[in-house]
Order: C-alpha cells, then sequence, then structure tokens
C-alpha cells in the first residue's frame, strides 16, 4: 500500500517535470522565431546599398582586401543584395497568393538550381577577386555559416517533430 502510493506520488512527479520541460521547450522555440522575425525585419530596414556596405566591410577586416578588392567585392556584393531583396519580395508575394499552399516541386527545384548557379558564380568571381590565401579564409568562413544554417535547419525541423508529437499525445521518451 504504502509502495503504491509512493509510486503513484514518483508517477506524479515525472508527468509534471516532462509537461514542464515540453512547455519550456515551446516557450523557447517561440522565443527564437520572434528574435529571428526581428532580426529579419531589421534587415529588411536596410537599402540594398546599406547591406552591401556593411558585408563589404566585414570582409574587409575578415580577409584584409586591398582597395581595388573592395571596390569589386562591393558590386558584387550589391549585386548579391539587390537581387536577393527582389527576390525575398516575389516569394513573399507569392505566398500570400498562394495563401499557405506550398510551393510545386518544379517550383521549388528551379529556386534551389537558380540559387546554387548564384554560388557558383560568386565563387568563381571571389576567386579571381581574393589572393590564393584570402579565398582559402572566405571559403572556410562560408563553410561554417553553411554548417550553422544546417544546424539550425535540424533544430527546427526538431522541433517541429516534437510539437506535433506534444499535440497528438505521442513522445519517443515513454
Amino acid at each position: 500500500m504504502i509502495k503504491e502510493q509512493i509510486m503513484k506520488k514518483l508517477v506524479l512527479i515525472v508527468m509534471a517535470l516532462v509537461t514542464m520541460q515540453v512547455t519550456a521547450q515551446e516557450h523557447r522555440n517561440e522565443h527564437q522565431k520572434e528574435a529571428k522575425k526581428e532580426r529579419m525585419h531589421k534587415q529588411m530596414n536596410f537599402t540594398p546599398e546599406e547591406m552591401a556596405t556593411l558585408q563589404t566591410k566585414k570582409m574587409v577586416l575578415r580577409l584584409d582586401l586591398t582597395e581595388t578588392q573592395q571596390h569589386e567585392i562591393h558590386k558584387i556584393n550589391l549585386a548579391n543584395t539587390k537581387e536577393r531583396k527582389a527576390k525575398m519580395e516575389a516569394r513573399k508575394k507569392m505566398r500570400e497568393d498562394n495563401k499557405g499552399e506550398q510551393t510545386s516541386k518544379e517550383s521549388r527545384f528551379k529556386m534551389m538550381n537558380e540559387r546554387l548557379d548564384k554560388q557558383i558564380s560568386n565563387k568563381k568571381d571571389m576567386k579571381r577577386i581574393l589572393s590564393k590565401e584570402q579565398f582559402e579564409k572566405w571559403e572556410k568562413g562560408n563553410q561554417r555559416g553553411h554548417k550553422r544554417q544546417k544546424a539550425m535547419k535540424q533544430r527546427t525541423r526538431k522541433g517541429k517533430e516534437m510539437k506535433q508529437r506534444s499535440k497528438s499525445g505521442k513522445s519517443k521518451r515513454f
């Protein structure tokens, strides 16, 4: 009898702890989403020229660029930011027109293909402009950025899975 009471209390404590954990994770995920939206909103307030200038200055600090390199890279960054801003606006409009529907497989493939073509083009331009050492340092920095993006996507994906499981009442922990 006493063992049963202890076990019941233990089960209640464990359930309370699990509930608190799930609630804390959901709160953290919401906070991260809000912070990301705020950062994106701040970036959207910059003009393409301002964004390109900031990007170029960061590269100057990281790669110790010459004046000529700065000028050429600024032109590339400016073109990229203008193009990126235009595409963001087009995607936003497309999302509003589709009203939550996902884009088609062909459309996603086309967008991904264009993005990869642009990355290849940028890499060629950077290889042409930068010295060998600068290019290696630039490439290393880009790889770290891509790794961070992949890690963020995985965390976001896991968060969505956890949220879906908690809504459906299923959990991997038990």
